[in-house]
């Protein structure tokens, strides 16, 4: 079948389409496996020719035409794994199921090939002599660990049990997501009007009337696991019962039994990566894991989220001090849950700064936000953004721009898909069709976010919540780390960096969101057009750090319980029991829920991406506080010169050089903690 595949001119591999995008309106679910296998044969006959070329190997015949190759397989991937993640069907899971250990089979063969090693060893080994420029050399020794790591230097027999181990775990990682996907889809509460939305606002009420609609449901109200959804439920529903019910199904997705239960998934996951850091001589699989990021280790992992931890929790605690005053005076005589803290927090935030979340919806317009980071992208970058309406990609909903330089030329080509439907899996994430580079022909960026917001009633604007609006402003940071790239080299392109560093970029942009001039230009109130007060503004800003403990206690402890589970020399027996017992010992407020529970811990257990790595958005963190600080030290959060030291070491960058040094170029040094504490409210 696949031999009469013509890849060089399918619509999946060769992309016609405006703006150099595929043309999505040419392409079908059915197209898939037969382009899948051509591409995979392809790649194979490219990699036999690198690895047979009789001449001896150079920089340009050996690395760069690696890096090269795959242009087909690339370009079917990018397109199968954007519709898998935010627009599947059974399908297309069928499909994942299948493609998934099909492509662990050929990257393994790929990094086991021992004349292509060979020639990638001696070129390492030689390294010294060859002149090499800082890039290419970084590109070198990441490419040569790359193949250690996937098991090049092991026996024959060892290099095929860790193939099988690769290929079985990227099955179960294809599962585990498929099966909290169908748990949250699977799943809402209706509701009617009445008694049942008793202390919902309106912006909610909308936005589950809608949700009910497109379930078959019109008239009605639902509560769905979609964070944009559920999370202002359990803010504001002055129902107990409905709020334990609600949060009872978040937090057991992919723990109910049957066939999405992710438990036995979870064990035979942590046991496989377990052996396989063993096959390749690490103590550990987070050993495994950290040995290529900043941390380096999981003892400095742990030295930063131990203290953090011990301060949240002593900050939770006072908070539900004054949670059960506050609930008392409320006429409530029962122990607060975690189902509960969301809404007597919320009550307790109107008390203290005399203002609540569902005051700042009206001013939070998900399109003057879009605005919003755009006007920031310009003003620190000169990048100018033009919407082109009408070009086809994965689903209508998708918005396209073209993304140009300050002097008119093309930077890049961004996408965005920003509403919740059952078809997407949950969370918000940047990836690329295409990553921009410079070797051999080059490319542009073609960058796109996607989100889960709640989709608004036709002809109503899209209201976000403050954390909304922060997730919006996070995932664009992602995106400018991959259009400002100016990386030759594919493999160290973008956000093709450490993950302990690659959180920098978009956690960096979120502090812009809540600059003043920003949000008096862009925080219109979506009836009335007029600015958000600086009364509110200021509330809100005097307030940002009030639920802290709660926030860093859910996050810190999913951080801790990933370590946990990966810092074993053996996988536990019991994950879920483990779970259990190390709350238990970390002394876990019981009315706070880990913000990600093992059984539906999508960064963790649907690909080894986040694994043993979720801390990295704390230690990013760290590094986010100390970089916004170096434009307020200027007294201009917008200041030229701090914004080009900012573009060239951090946003253009990429993986080009040691994560130390770019920091260090733009910084002048490396931060401590104390700032991120501040930021926090834990100092």
């Amino acid at each position: 079948m696949s031999a009469a595949i013509d890849i060089a001119h399918h619509p999946l591999t060769h992309w016609t389409g405006p703006l150099g995008l595929p043309a999505f309106d040419a392409i079908t679910d059915d197209q898939f496996a037969a382009v899948f296998d051509a591409a995979l044969a392809a790649h194979v006959t490219e990699i036999d020719a690198i690895a047979d070329n009789a001449a001896a190997p150079t920089i340009e015949n050996t690395l760069q035409a690696l890096e090269l190759s795959g242009d087909a397989l690339g370009r079917v991937s990018a397109i199968f794994w954007c519709r898998a993640g935010a627009h599947t069907n059974p399908a297309i899971q069928a499909l994942e199921r299948d493609i998934a250990p099909k492509m662990s089979r050929h990257f393994s063969a790929l990094y086991m090939n021992e004349a292509l090693f060979a020639r990638i060893d001696a070129l390492y080994a030689g390294s010294d002599a060859l002149g090499l420029d800082t890039e290419t050399s970084r590109v070198l020794e990441k490419t040569w660990k790359r193949f250690v790591k996937a098991g090049a230097k092991l026996s024959p027999e060892d290099k095929q049990r860790l193939a099988a181990i690769g290929e079985r775990l990227a099955s179960l990682g294809a599962q585990f997501g498929q099966n909290v996907l169908a748990d949250e889809a699977g799943w809402s509460l209706f509701l009617d009007e009445g008694d049942d939305l008793a202390g919902l606002p309106e912006f909610l009420k909308d936005a589950m009337a809608e949700a009910a609609a497109s379930r078959g449901q019109e008239g009605r109200y639902a509560v769905t696991l979609s964070r944009s959804i559920i999370e202002p439920f359990l803010t504001f529903s002055a129902r107990p019962e409905l709020r334990a019910q609600a949060h009872q199904a978040f937090t057991k997705r992919g723990e109910n039994g049957g066939e999405t239960d992710n438990s036995a998934l979870v064990k035979e996951t942590l046991a496989l990566r377990a052996e396989r850091a063993r096959l390749l001589g690490y103590e550990s699989f987070a050993a495994f894991k950290l040995d290529d990021t900043m941390a380096k280790t999981p003892q400095a992992v742990m030295a930063l989220l131990e203290p953090v931890w011990d301060k949240a929790r002593a900050k939770a605690a006072a908070d539900k001090t004054e949670l059960e005053r506050i609930a008392l005076a409320a006429g409530s005589n029962e122990k607060i849950a975690a189902a509960d803290w969301r809404f007597w927090q919320e009550k307790l935030r109107a008390q203290k700064y005399a203002f609540d979340e569902a005051e700042l919806k009206p001013y939070l317009q998900l399109d003057r936000i879009i605005a919003a980071c755009f006007d920031v992208a310009g003003r620190l970058f000169g990048l100018v953004f033009e919407e082109k309406p009408g070009i086809a990609a994965w689903h209508e909903d998708v918005r396209v721009f073209a993304v140009k330089n300050a002097d008119g030329s093309h930077r890049a080509t961004f996408l965005a898909d920003y509403f919740n439907r059952s078809s997407k899996r949950s969370g918000a994430w940047m990836s690329s069709l295409e990553s921009g580079h410079r070797l051999g022909k080059g490319a542009s960026p073609i960058i796109y976010n996607v989100m889960n917001f709640a989709k608004p009633p036709k002809g109503q604007p899209a209201l976000l919540s403050m954390d909304d609006a922060r997730t919006l402003f996070h995932e664009f940071g992602h995106a400018l780390h991959g259009m400002l790239s100016e990386a030759t080299w594919p493999s160290v392109s973008g956000t093709a960096v450490s993950r302990d560093f690659v959180e920098l970029p978009s956690q960096l942009y979120e502090h812009w969101l809540t600059v003043p001039e920003i949000l008096e230009k862009h925080a219109l109130h979506y009836r009335t057009g007029e600015a958000m007060p600086r009364a509110l503004l200021d509330k809100m800003l005097a307030a940002r750090t009030f639920n802290a403990g709660f926030a860093t206690v859910e996050f810190t402890a999913s951080a801790l319980v990933d370590m946990a589970y990966h810092s074993q020399a053996d996988a536990p027996e019991d994950p879920l029991l483990f779970e259990a017992e190390t709350l238990a010992k970390l002394s876990m407020p019981a009315e706070i829920a880990m913000r990600h529970r093992t059984p539906h811990f999508l960064h963790v257990f649907s690909g080894d991406g986040y694994s043993a790595g979720y801390y990295s958005y704390m230690w990013s963190e760290v590094l986010d506080a100390d970089a916004f600080a170096a434009f307020e030290e200027t007294g201009d959060v917008f200041d030229a010169a701090t914004a080009e030291r900012l573009r060239a070491n951090i946003y253009a960058a990429g993986g080009t050089k040691d994560p130390v040094d770019l920091y260090t170029a733009y910084r002048g040094k490396m931060p401590s903690p104390e700032a991120m504490m501040e930021k926090r409210g834990l100092a």
